[in-house]
């Protein structure tokens, strides 16, 4: 029952704060030293109508706090109006003496109203008010917009993965369609086995890769599938070395990433090559993941289609975005050969 009550409190957590914050720094200074309030014998009319007068006072300036946080500093001060900002903040403090006057009336206090006295006693506290609105007010805007900020930018990144990971299926999809069709043309026999695969591979790319991260052993499974399926295509033309190792088994990573780097070496590493030659190794060991994808490729070779490097024009900018200052990717082109090596910091 407490707890629930606690709950409930905390929703309104802001105006509670804002009324205990201005019942310690308004209203018990000013009670602590109107003690004499509390001891009837010693209370006499003035010093009672002298306490309520600067009740009220206080009460004013309370008002003056909000109304500067929400209008004039929205409407005037923000807006790059500081004359009218100024005079309107004149008008305020001149409305509070007037204010005064007539409390002075109303309270019957047998002491003559003196107008320079009630603005010397008056403009403290009355400038203290406006500049701690003001600061108040433009810290809070600044923390508003920050997280506004925040939210975007992370509403925007999941935006951007989206459409470059849309990206790559398709383009995968492409890929081993034509395989399909190659396998058809040479009336293979793994045709049938060819077609599970896939099926298979299209469940992992609809239903888990929709999730932020998966298990290593199942991007790992979708790679080998994709290598098995390229293999069934080009046969003994091509050779094929892989070399996978994982240690620990509860090790996420984002889906889809490593795949492009597999579909450039199958691409690019058969064509106008002599003994063209793909070697794929993956390592996971203490939450670190190493990958090298290397293939043979003939510089000369201007047999590609217009999807050349999109793959990894992608995957290069979901490393920066989803790993940032945890990856370290390297492409180089050395002699006949294409590497890739790529690292990563993953998280259990």
């Amino acid at each position: 029952m407490f707890y629930k009550f606690i709950k409930h409190l905390l929703r309104y957590k802001t105006p509670l704060i804002h009324i205990l914050v201005w019942a310690v720094l308004l209203l018990l200074p000013k009670i602590f030293s109107y003690s004499d309030f509390i001891n009837v014998e010693t209370r006499t009319h003035e010093s009672d109508s002298f306490f309520y007068l600067n009740l009220i006072n206080r009460l004013l300036l309370i008002l003056v706090f909000y109304a500067n946080t929400q209008i004039l500093i929205p409407k005037l001060l923000y807006s790059k109006k500081y004359a009218f900002f100024v005079f309107s903040l004149l008008s305020v403090f001149f409305t509070i003496l007037t204010i005064d006057y007539s409390l002075f009336q109303l309270l019957a206090i047998n002491h003559k109203f003196h107008f320079l006295k009630a603005i010397n006693h008056n403009i403290g506290l009355f400038i203290l008010t406006v500049l701690g609105s003001i600061t108040l007010k433009i810290f809070w805007d600044k923390q508003k917009a920050d997280y506004i900020n925040n939210e975007r930018q992370k509403e925007n990144l999941k935006t951007e993965l989206s459409f470059l990971r849309s990206q790559i299926s398709p383009h995968f999809i492409f890929n081993i369609l034509n395989n399909i069709v190659a396998m058809v043309r040479l009336k293979n026999d793994g045709v049938e086995d060819t077609i599970v695969k896939l099926s298979s591979l299209l469940q992992y790319m609809l239903y888990e890769t929709d999730e932020e991260k998966v298990l290593i052993q199942n991007e790992v499974a979708y790679i080998k599938s994709y290598i098995d399926l390229q293999s069934q295509r080009f046969g003994n033309k091509l050779q094929v070395i892989t070399q996978f190792n994982i240690f620990e088994n509860d090790n996420l990573i984002e889906p889809m990433l490593l795949i492009p780097f597999v579909e450039n070496a199958f691409k690019h590493g058969y064509g106008l090559i002599k003994n063209p030659i793909i070697e794929i190794n993956l390592k996971c060991i203490n939450q670190q993941l190493f990958f090298e994808v290397k293939n043979k490729y003939n510089p000369k070779d201007s047999q590609k289609d217009k999807s050349s490097g999109i793959g990894l024009g992608n995957v290069k900018r979901r490393l920066e975005l989803l790993y940032p200052n945890t990856h370290d990717l390297k492409i180089e082109q050395n002699e006949d050969w294409f590497i890739v090596k790529l690292k990563l910091e993953l998280k259990p």
